[in-house]
């Protein structure tokens, strides 16, 4: 049953700084690629930190002298990523499915993750890229669940089930051998990304529930 991860649905072309990279290129960059955030990567290709347009507004606020926070006092004066970024960032590797990458921003409260394949950075998931698979189109959700669930996972018998999928809804119709394999074609179909709801509502021959 194929699930998917972060590293499918990840953004990889990442705009990406270093340690020594100066507060205003910084701020040209977050303008010309209209992100609000920018991953700081260190000689070796790893994770140092993240420089997000919230760590560079302590610079505007220090105009009037008023800031009380010691850390934000000290970005107000940052002159490089280094002293600007975020340390240390919360991240998910390329393989973890995304059931538990929704979990986690959620949890966190965080607009995005970034994405580490072998402890190396490489990509980052947001909240809209969890939502663009509620978007796949249903000729797809019902190629994956009729390839996956029905002739891989359950070995059916090609006629004995139907798979129909509307903006979303599923519908599983036919009749299988028994019915432990009903219930299990039900809760895989769940599983499928872009699935939005299941009505199962297949038969069977033997029953096999032994409770």
């Amino acid at each position: 049953m194929r699930t998917l991860t972060a590293g499918a649905v990840m953004t990889k072309d990442l705009v990406t700084v270093t340690p020594d990279t100066e507060f205003k290129d910084i701020a040209a960059l977050l303008t010309s690629a209209r992100v609000s955030a920018v991953p700081v990567v260190d000689a070796a290709g790893g994770l140092a930190g993240v420089v997000s347009e919230a760590d560079l507004l302590p610079r505007e606020e220090a105009v009037d002298g008023r800031i009380r926070d010691r850390g934000r006092r000290r970005k107000a004066g940052a002159m490089r990523a280094r002293d600007l970024m975020t340390s240390p960032v919360r991240t998910v590797d390329a393989g973890e499915a995304l059931p538990e990458v929704a979990r986690q921003l959620a949890a966190h409260h965080l607009r995005r993750l970034f994405v580490l394949r072998d402890g190396k950075l490489a990509g980052v998931i947001a909240r809209r890229d969890l939502v663009a698979v509620f978007v796949r189109p249903d000729h797809e959700v019902r190629a994956e669940i009729e390839t996956d669930v029905f002739r891989r996972t359950l070995g059916a018998e090609p006629g004995s089930y139907s798979v129909t999928v509307v903006d979303g809804c599923v519908t599983l119709l036919g009749r299988l051998p028994r019915w432990s394999a009903t219930q299990i074609a039900g809760q895989l179909t769940a599983r499928v990304p872009g699935v939005l709801e299941v009505r199962n509502r297949l038969d069977y021959v033997w029953q096999d529930d032994r409770r």
